[in-house]
Parts: C-alpha cells; sequence; structure tokens
C-alpha cells in the first residue's frame, strides 16, 4: 500500500479511506460484521477510517471504536459534527456550544482520546466561521483534536474560512470532503483549484454514487425491498 500525506498536516493516509456511514441502524448492519468489515480493511493497509456523529444517531462511531481497539494508534480517524444529535434544538450546528460537547461524546463513543481529522460536516449560516474556527482551535491546543476540516462547503465558503483563520491566527481547514464520482465531477472546475490554492486534501464520498456504479443495479431494475438505496 503505498501512502499520500493528509493536505499538509504530515499525517500519512492510505489513498482508500473507509468510510462508516452504513455501519449501524441506517442500513441494519450487524456489529460483528461491521468490525470483520474494518479489520480486513486493516488487514489490506487501509489505515484510514471516517466517519460522524450523526451516522446511526452515534452507533456508527461506537462500532468503529470497538473496531479500533488496540489498534487505535496506528489508524487515522477521522469523524464529523454538525447534524442534529437530539431534540434539543442547540445539540446540533457549528456554535462553540455545541461542539464543545458534541466532540466530548465522539471521544467517548470512540473510546479514544484524540481525534486525527475533525471535520465540519456542513456550514451553518447562523453561526460565525470565526467562532467555529475559534473552538477548533482550543479543541488542536487541548490535544484533542489533530487536524480540523470541512465537508461539503461550497467554494466561497472554503475562501471565508481561510481569510478568517489567517487573519485571527487560528487553525485551518487542512482537508475539503466534497461528492465526486464519474457522475458528479462538479468539484474539477472551483473545488479542486482551491484546495490546490490552500493546500488542503481533498477527501470525496459517495465515489460509487451510492452503489450505482458498482454494477449491482439495472435499469428498470427494482430496487431491493428495505435496502438503503430505497431511501435515498
Amino acid at each position: 500500500m503505498q501512502y499520500r500525506t493528509l493536505g499538509r498536516t504530515g499525517i500519512k493516509v492510505s489513498p482508500y479511506c473507509l468510510g462508516a456511514m452504513m455501519f449501524g441502524g441506517i442500513a441494519n448492519a450487524d456489529h460483528d460484521d461491521a468490525i470483520r468489515i474494518i479489520h480486513k480493511a486493516l488487514d489490506f493497509g487501509i489505515n484510514f477510517v471516517d466517519t460522524a456523529d450523526r451516522y446511526s444517531a452515534g452507533e456508527s462511531e461506537q462500532i468503529v471504536g470497538k473496531a479500533l481497539k488496540g489498534r487505535r494508534d496506528s489508524i487515522v480517524l477521522a469523524t464529523k459534527v454538525h447534524g442534529p444529535m437530539g431534540d434539543d434544538p442547540n445539540m446540533q450546528g457549528n456554535s462553540r456550544r455545541w461542539i464543545t460537547r458534541a466532540v466530548e461524546d465522539s471521544l467517548k463513543r470512540l473510546q479514544t482520546d484524540y481525534i486525527d481529522l475533525y471535520q465540519i460536516h456542513r456550514p451553518s449560516p447562523d453561526t460565525d466561521i470565526e467562532e467555529t474556527l475559534s473552538v477548533l482551535t482550543d479543541l488542536m491546543r487541548a490535544g484533542k483534536v489533530r487536524a480540523i476540516g470541512s465537508s461539503t462547503f461550497p467554494v466561497s465558503e472554503i475562501i471565508e474560512a481561510q481569510w478568517v483563520a489567517e487573519r485571527r491566527g487560528l487553525a485551518r481547514f487542512r482537508t475539503e470532503q466534497s461528492p465526486y464520482s464519474i457522475l458528479d465531477r462538479g468539484i474539477e472546475r472551483d473545488m479542486l483549484p482551491t484546495c490546490q490554492r490552500y493546500g488542503m486534501g481533498v477527501l470525496v464520498w459517495s465515489p460509487l454514487s451510492k452503489g450505482l456504479l458498482t454494477g449491482r443495479y439495472r435499469k428498470g431494475q427494482p430496487l431491493p425491498e428495505g435496502g438503503i438505496r430505497a431511501k435515498f
């Protein structure tokens, strides 16, 4: 396995990252099966695992935490914050109030004391980016987070975040995670050049277009009942 540098963090990652969105209740995934998948990926040399607090309401993080027991230090672990985690309207978003609590919840579920890459899952129009970057900077200084990134941000907001970070002396987004596949190449025009300009690593989600590019699904063929694809 050849490894690549994650943006300008100096962190070496496998070119394949194991996404954990489907682990847990969202896809009715059995915990033992999910853990076996993670272990098999690690055995093949993949050292990069990505999840989010919102995936199956925290269950995905719990599964990943169980799977990485005894192997944590050799894994680059990424997770995300932003999505709602309860009925309380303040249990979501990119505010200092929520991120301060959310990171502790993620650390507990993941059974670790640090996160290698902590990503803001979506931008938040009701929170200043300076507040978000400020709390992320504090988490890095506290050793709870090693690097920070964005996910599905528009180019304009990435540029704003980088400008604010430079002006205020705050931690910078080192990665952007965007949708990208042969069916969705939108990031090629503006996003990729912007990330190159700022030295940001690019992670992609849904490279197989939610399974449509695997060859499993055929035109005119109904999707399996109860399957996750039928929900999209």
